[in-house]
């Protein structure tokens, strides 16, 4: 089987193993060919070959010339090597998914139209992401009687959101997309907590950082002093460090901009007693269930796979996503020791379900019988 995937990754190019390099290495096992038209990146490109046998095709164009290069070298590609499915990772102003339903409709070849988040679910912080939420379900009005099924990487926010904007159940495909190393994200004998609190991400509104500074004050005028740790950088990196000050908090945080490798990151999160996730809308979150996997509970609003992760009581708190209940949720998590080192004992059982190969493998075959299932129907 050949895939021709319309991807949003732009790391792999310029030799970067993030997430979608490492995906890779399992799906080079599962398919032919795999050809992967992505965005151009901010570097020169360093490789167009993965695995033996993912070829990728960086576009020479910005976000304006998307659509026509996607289509023009789309159809160059089918032509030439006779892809079985489109896998199309939608997202932003669609162009990927507007461009694989034309390559569709001229040439036959299904598509699948992947669908992570939508910026503004269940939370929209601003009009831009509104404005973000609005053009998903537009998209998704006009893709439905276009794409084979919708692919969903988790089975409550997203099917439920879908099912409401007219899409039958038979259209959606729930097939998770979060996978973790289970052996770079492990619980180390002898790690002893040195910080509260972690938070990873990048400094975005979504992320929520401004409302975890607000509960870190709230929670220190109760008479329980954190303090937080946070890796990440982004847009509003100037404005947090600034509330930080203006609350208070100056000597309680510290800001990492950058860890260089798995295993810095690991270590950070056996460092810490809890790790922290604020976010008003995620696909995964990743960074929860690395942190679960090394024996880190997690405080998180239910976002992603959050709700049904933790939803049973194990591994870590839910909690609501403003300020006095992200502060609540930190008093239940850290006010009581023994309590945060029961949920620490549940998290790396809850995280082994994430593991890479198993995952991945559920995902592959997921393309195989959708495949399968396109031609019966044709």
């Amino acid at each position: 089987m050949r895939l021709l995937m319309l991807s949003g990754d732009r790391q792999s190019s310029v030799g970067e193993h993030g997430p979608f390099y490492q995906m890779q290495v399992e799906f080079s096992r599962w398919f032919e060919r795999i050809d992967v038209l992505c965005p151009r990146p901010d570097r020169a490109v360093t490789t167009s070959l993965l695995h033996r046998r993912v070829h990728l095709h960086p576009a020479p164009v910005g976000r304006v010339g998307m659509g026509k290069w996607l289509v023009r070298e789309g159809t160059r590609l089918i032509g030439e090597h006779k892809p079985d499915l489109m896998v199309s990772h939608d997202y932003g102003w669609f162009y990927n998914g507007l461009a694989a339903a034309r390559l569709s409709a001229n040439t036959g070849v299904p598509y699948l139209s992947e669908i992570h988040h939508v910026p503004g679910h269940p939370v929209a912080v601003d009009w831009k992401e509104r404005l973000d939420r609005l053009i998903a379900r537009r998209y998704v009005a006009w893709a439905k009687s276009r794409t084979a099924a919708f692919r969903v990487v988790n089975s409550g926010e997203m099917p439920k959101l879908l099912a409401s904007w007219g899409v039958s159940k038979e259209q959606i495909l729930v097939l998770p997309s979060l996978y973790i190393d289970l052996e770079a994200f492990a619980p180390r004998a002898g790690a002893t907590p040195e910080r509260d609190l972690v938070f990873v991400g990048r400094l975005v509104s979504n992320k929520n950082v401004a409302a975890l500074l607000e509960a870190l004050a709230d929670v220190g005028r109760q008479g329980l002093e954190l303090n937080l740790t946070v890796v990440g950088r982004g847009p509003l990196a100037k404005d947090l460090r600034a509330k930080a000050e203006r609350l208070g908090l100056a000597e309680r945080v510290d800001w990492i901009e950058w860890v260089d490798g798995t295993a810095d990151l690991a270590e950070i999160y056996r460092r810490s007693r809890a790790l922290v996730c604020p976010s008003t809308c995620e696909g995964g979150p990743r960074v929860t269930v690395e942190a679960m996997a090394t024996g880190t509970p997690v405080l998180s609003t239910p976002v992603g796979v959050m709700g049904e992760l933790l939803g049973g009581g194990q591994g870590g708190v839910l909690c609501g996503f403003d300020a006095p209940a992200i502060a609540k949720g930190l008093v239940e998590l850290l006010g009581d020791e023994e309590r945060r080192r029961r949920y620490a004992s549940g998290a790396r059982a809850l995280a082994e379900r994430f593991e890479y190969a198993k995952v991945l493998e559920g995902y592959a075959r997921g393309l195989h019988q959708l495949v399968g299932r396109e031609a019966v129907r044709t």
